[in-house]
């Protein structure tokens, strides 16, 4: 079947390389292999899960396997030069938390480190808010560790508003970390903006 994408096919050139993010439903085993190799990268790295120590293919692919049979999940695979170089995940609340259906959650971004440097995590972050905004969200959340000084970096030039921080959030080698938490608006392009839904925005008339 192969990927799934809501985004155009043609790929982006970064200088001289090719970045592209795509939406999947399913992965070939080439694909899987690179996938678990950039999160395993990425891990020792010391960023983008919750695992500390490096899981190894068996337990990656089980995960990533699992991620692909659960409705409330997206997972978006990053590449360079048609290789999958990282990822990320956009969780959606279940059908019965109407409450909070507006809201979407973007979690487990990272890229392996040696495909950094060409625009991959930006394109990636972007990426992920065109498909909340299209599948109606107006609102993307996400949280991070303290350490992780580049994703924040990024986060906040997109525009991502940090609005607090949980000061025991995980413990990483014996240590206490904390965690910050962000949100963005979105803007789905139909219908009311979303300051006027959230109240912010006067009503014409």
């Amino acid at each position: 079947m192969g990927p799934v994408s809501p985004f155009r096919r043609d790929h982006i050139q970064f200088g001289k390389a090719q970045i592209a993010v795509e939406l999947v439903a399913e992965l070939a085993d080439h694909e899987m292999a690179e996938l678990c190799e950039a999160t395993d990268a990425a891990i020792i790295e010391g960023g983008g899960f919750g695992w500390v120590e490096p899981q190894g293919r068996a337990a990656l692919e089980r995960h990533f396997r699992g991620v692909l049979l659960v409705p409330e999940r997206e997972l978006l695979v990053a590449r360079l030069d048609g290789h999958v170089a990282g990822s990320v995940q956009l969780v959606r609340p279940p059908r019965h938390n109407e409450a909070q259906a507006f809201g979407a959650t973007l979690t487990h971004a990272y890229i392996a480190p040696y495909a950094r440097g060409h625009g991959l995590a930006r394109l990636m972050i972007q990426r992920v808010e065109e498909r909340a905004a299209a599948l109606g969200h107006r609102v993307l959340n996400l949280d991070v560790r303290e350490t992780q000084t580049t994703a924040i970096l990024l986060f906040e030039a997109l525009g991502y508003v940090r609005w607090g921080t949980h000061p025991a959030y995980a413990r990483v080698r014996g240590q206490t970390v904390a965690g910050h938490y962000y949100y963005k608006l979105l803007e789905p392009g139909r219908g009311r903006s979303t300051e006027q839904v959230m109240g912010r925005g006067g009503e014409a008339g």
